[in-house]
């Protein structure tokens, strides 16, 4: 047995293994700290080395892809990295991220407890002169949800684009984006349709317009939304201004979220552009 190499991916490994197979070369895995590739022929040793060194200058080249899908097996042996679910979904949040969905998920339970308006009484934004001058009514609107799948759709978002924000930009990105969309789609939605509302979706939407226009104005800072979703966004966003679905929406927070976010990532890559 003569070892050929070895590979810190366990996939670029197989997909050579595989293709030498095509070949009438027969290469066995071994794995340690990497993945070792052993020849049992070793009067095969020469053309192997030769075809190994083209496949490292073009691992990609589809021939390589070709001969996975025609030799390649389920029972590969490989072993890959698990991530438990609990690791995976903290791993792509940070802190500010996790503690606004903590809050939301708290409220929701009150809410499920005492009822929507005795949390409304006290988290709304202010309903009456009076309470003008209690400032966290402008934000705590963001913290209340009205139905399983109301908090379920914002968190999900929240969680992926502002995990995401935080990771790739820092707490200090997230907080200002989300106090500044919090602020100013609540008081349009105000304008709107009056102060009994909630939700976190202006902020999402902010966060939305914020990562796809990022994402295509500077590609290199890894925050980014697929031109799909900002258009399904979009459909959503003007769906729910005709009430097609029938349902009560706050439209006024979707549509200045959305703008929040455009606005602010324009701000952050206006310097980026003059480079370019």
């Amino acid at each position: 047995m003569l070892m050929i190499t070895s590979f810190a991916n366990p996939r670029v490994a197989q997909a050579f293994v595989d293709y030498m197979a095509t070949q009438g070369v027969i290469l066995t895995i071994q794995q340690h700290t990497q993945t070792d590739i052993w020849l049992a022929d070793e009067s095969q040793a020469s053309r192997v080395q030769d075809e190994l060194q083209r496949f490292l200058e073009n691992p990609a080249d589809p021939r390589y892809l070709a001969a996975s899908w025609q030799s390649g097996n389920t029972q590969s042996g490989l072993r890959y990295q698990r991530y438990p679910f609990l690791a995976t979904l903290k791993s792509n949040a940070g802190p500010f991220t996790w503690t606004i969905t903590v809050a939301c998920i708290a409220v929701f339970i009150l809410m499920s407890i005492v009822g929507d308006q005795a949390v409304m009484i006290w988290l709304a934004w202010p309903y009456d002169a009076e309470l003008q001058f209690e400032a966290w009514r402008y934000f705590t609107h963001i913290f209340m949800h009205f139905s399983l799948m109301h908090i379920l759709f914002n968190l999900l978002w929240w969680w992926y684009l502002g995990g995401m924000v935080e990771k790739r930009l820092g707490s200090g990105k997230l907080v200002v984006i989300t106090v500044i969309s919090a602020l100013l789609s609540g008081f349009m939605q105000h304008k709107f349709g009056g102060p009994w509302f909630g939700g976190l979706s202006g902020v999402v939407y902010a966060l939305m317009g914020y990562a796809w226009l990022r994402g295509e104005r500077d590609p290199q800072s890894g925050i980014f939304l697929q031109r799909g979703l900002i258009l399904f966004s979009l459909i959503w966003l003007v769906a729910g201004w005709f009430n097609v679905f029938g349902m009560s929406i706050a439209n006024g927070a979707h549509l200045a979220g959305l703008v929040v976010g455009l606005a602010m990532a324009f701000a952050d890559t206006l310097n980026v552009r003059k480079r370019t």
